[in-house]
């Protein structure tokens, strides 16, 4: 089953960083979120991606287009160009590089990813957030219900941080932790064929148009995930990524 991946959006929340760079391109740890997500799909054996691009796609082209030669040793024979790649040991990955246009709305694109995957079930996320959802879990439970779509629903992390107090002591502190009360849509989404009709065209937003018709439809479930989730909106939150990854507290990281 292919994983599409959308990394098109202009990212203005992160204008900090997205100004030189799309935002699945932001690192952390090193390596770009992107690089994240898709060692999310590989830990479970997903290992063909479809990169749908827009704004600054072509660093995202340039990203893999050179990841053989960036991510180990090499020698260059200055005289001829000739390149040896040493440590060939790698990531067993195919990646589409789909251009979707740089003004496409989010429905547009997964019309794009999925007219371009063809009449098959594939999975969808966005280029932005780290789960540590059970892929083979999310999948089984998709055909058990037997819709068109099912979205993983979330518990959004808290603004603020949380204290429990007693007799005027704080005995507990978290800083943004999963709320218990609410869903959101998290991504992590299962897609069969046919989704295609609830997209008029390229101005369509997934979000609040596609889905709601899917919805109205009875065609949407809502895979109920109750753990560790978080988006990349803010320079917050990557400074919050970059904290549990460098204490080796990533919950995402479920290779090895």
């Amino acid at each position: 089953m292919k994983v599409a991946i959308l990394a098109g959006g202009l990212g203005t929340r992160l204008s900090e960083e997205t100004t030189l760079r799309p935002k699945p391109m932001v690192e952390v740890g090193g390596k770009p979120i992107l690089w994240h997500i898709m060692n999310i799909y590989a830990s479970y054996g997903f290992k063909e991606f479809v990169i749908a691009l827009g704004y600054k796609g072509e660093i995202i082209k340039d990203y893999f287009l050179n990841y053989h030669y960036h991510s180990r040793s090499i020698t260059v024979q200055l005289r001829t160009g000739g390149v040896t790649a040493h440590n060939i040991e790698g990531e067993d990955w195919t990646v589409h590089l789909l251009d979707t246009g740089a003004e496409t709305n989010t429905g547009g694109r997964v019309k794009r990813v999925a007219e371009f995957i063809g009449n098959e079930t594939f999975m969808l996320t966005y280029g932005d957030g780290v789960s540590n959802v059970n892929i083979p879990n999310l999948i089984e439970f998709h055909k058990q219900q037997k819709r068109l779509v099912t979205l993983t629903a979330v518990r959004p992390p808290a603004r603020f941080g949380q204290m429990v107090i007693e007799d005027h002591q704080v005995v507990e502190f978290k800083e943004k932790p999963q709320i218990g009360e609410g869903w959101i849509n998290g991504g992590f989404f299962v897609l069969d064929s046919g989704i295609t009709k609830y997209i008029s065209g390229d101005h369509t937003a997934w979000e609040f148009e596609s889905l709601e018709y899917i919805a109205a439809d009875g065609q949407l479930s809502a895979y109920q995930h109750d753990d560790f989730w978080q988006c990349m909106d803010t320079v917050r939150d990557v400074h919050n990524l970059e904290r549990l990854w460098q204490e080796g507290k990533a919950p995402w990281k479920l290779w090895s």
